[in-house]
């Protein structure tokens, strides 16, 4: 499969959001500030689905999670668990490597107040359904809250009451692949409680103990 279908850095289906770009590019010079190309191994075991780039994170640095508050939790746990040689991603340049393991997003491309629109969702669907045809028979799928997991479950054509949303839940797929749900790890959620780092460890081994 062509790699242009599961990701398009020239992407601009979606006016909305690449009129945004646009003026956040004007704005911040220095910003990536275009569609976030998926990270990590090509192969991996575990695939990440997060929702969107952060205006001040992925967005800035062209690197999911990378930059900002939300990537704090995930890339300290991905160390923790053997997925990555290092507990920090702060910039394209600081050595990371990921192992078994690749992050991508529901929506590649910044939305406005970090909401992409429903039509903006289903538009980007396809590169996500792409990536997960994709993906070695074995990977489990990590998704970090509910849009992303409503995301995979279309890509999968299932209705969104296939499976329901549940922090530390597992789901089966139809190709027998599984889908682990966890809140998301973004500023709010940590701040509030909603996720600690307790919790989101637990999620990290219900993984360890579906990859056995």
């Amino acid at each position: 499969m062509n790699a242009i279908l599961r990701f398009d850095p020239d992407c601009k289906n979606c006016q909305r959001l690449d009129q945004f770009l646009i003026n956040v590019k004007c704005k911040f010079p220095a910003y990536h500030a275009r569609p976030v190309a998926p990270f990590g191994d090509s192969n991996p075991g575990l695939l990440i689905v997060g929702l969107a780039p952060g205006m001040h994170g992925a967005n800035a640095t062209g690197r999911p999670f990378t930059g900002d508050y939300a990537g704090i939790l995930l890339y300290e746990a991905l160390y923790e668990f053997g997925y990555s040689n290092q507990p920090e991603s702060s910039h394209l340049d600081d050595g990371l490597i990921l192992k078994n393991c690749r992050i991508t997003n529901a929506v590649k491309c910044l939305p406005p107040q970090n909401k992409p629109s429903g039509e903006e969702i289903n538009r980007c669907n396809k590169f996500l359904a792409a990536e997960l045809k994709e993906l070695p028979h074995h990977s489990i799928i990590l998704a970090l809250g509910q849009i992303a997991h409503q995301a995979v479950l279309k890509a999968y054509g299932l209705k969104a009451s296939a499976a329901r949303f549940g922090h530390n839940q597992v789901h089966n797929l139809p190709t027998g692949r599984q889908l682990v749900n966890s809140y998301h790890c973004s500023r709010y959620n940590v701040q509030t409680k909603r996720l600690t780092k307790a919790m989101f460890s637990d999620v990290f081994q219900t993984i360890a103990q579906l990859s056995k």
